[in-house]
């Protein structure tokens, strides 16, 4: 079945795109997103230096914890270094699942994503707020006796209730195995103009984005063990040795099951 979309309204994953560098956007978006960045320009370095974090995470996974299995729950328009591509740089036998229910997203996902012969990659087709079905649904492709890395990467925002967001990654985590990992971002409210920004983009019509606080998103992580540095601003975690990192509102950290 296809699904149609709104070119005239802003959609968070093509304006993301943008932010990025990316090609997957219209007029409404671009304007969107010059809206935001004019009353806080921080946000196109928080959208580079969360891929830049994505990046490092996976393959600190893939690489020094033997991970194989990643599912990408609210994955985004494909740009340049998907959570496949960095892993199976590593490790080509990995296998991925992507998760999202943006008819956007889904338009361009089973053409890019495009695994390795070793690999398996795949796409599922559902919403945050019903975590049963996303676990059923990848169970077709991972093997839930074996570890999996849980990627919730810049998208608990759109649920609009904390507790609700909190619930769905226990539930979530339920049913991974001992020696998963829970990898996760989300920006935070502790500049004045992001929130101002934010507050401006929530009434344009796209799906709408809570910031939350660093306590409130350390409270994902409970009974998890959090891996050094622990839950900080994503150019700070772990950054490359011969760079010079400055903090951004965009917070991330991860955790293993234990």
């Amino acid at each position: 079945m296809i699904r149609h979309f709104d070119t005239t309204v802003p959609n968070s994953a093509r304006i993301w795109n943008y932010w990025m560098g990316g090609k997957d956007h219209y007029d409404a978006d671009r304007q969107a997103g010059d809206t935001y960045r004019a009353i806080a320009p921080q946000i196109v370095t928080m959208a580079r230096e969360s891929r830049r974090y994505l990046i490092r995470a996976v393959t600190l996974l893939a690489g020094e914890h033997g991970v194989r299995q990643f599912l990408d729950i609210g994955t985004g328009l494909p740009t340049a270094d998907n959570t496949h591509e960095v892993a199976q740089r590593v490790t080509p036998a990995a296998r991925i699942v992507y998760v999202d229910n943006d008819p956007i997203v889904l338009a361009h996902a089973r053409a890019l994503f495009i695994s390795t012969r070793e690999g398996r990659t795949d796409y599922v087709d559902a919403d945050l707020h019903d975590p049963d079905r996303i676990l059923a649904a990848a169970r077709d492709l991972l093997d839930f006796t074996q570890p999996v890395a849980l990627m919730l990467m810049g998208v608990l925002g759109h649920i609009q209730d904390h507790g609700e967001a909190t619930a769905i990654i226990s539930r979530l985590q339920a049913d991974l195995p001992t020696g998963s990992y829970f990898v996760h971002y989300d920006s935070t409210d502790t500049d004045a103009d992001l929130a101002k920004a934010q507050v401006g983009y929530n009434n344009t019509g796209a799906l709408p984005y809570v910031l939350r606080s660093p306590a409130q998103l350390s409270a994902y992580y409970g009974g998890l063990e959090i891996l050094e540095p622990g839950i900080v601003s994503c150019p700070l975690w772990r950054p490359d040795p011969n760079s010079s990192p400055e903090p951004t509102d965009v917070y991330g950290g991860i955790a293993r099951k234990p």
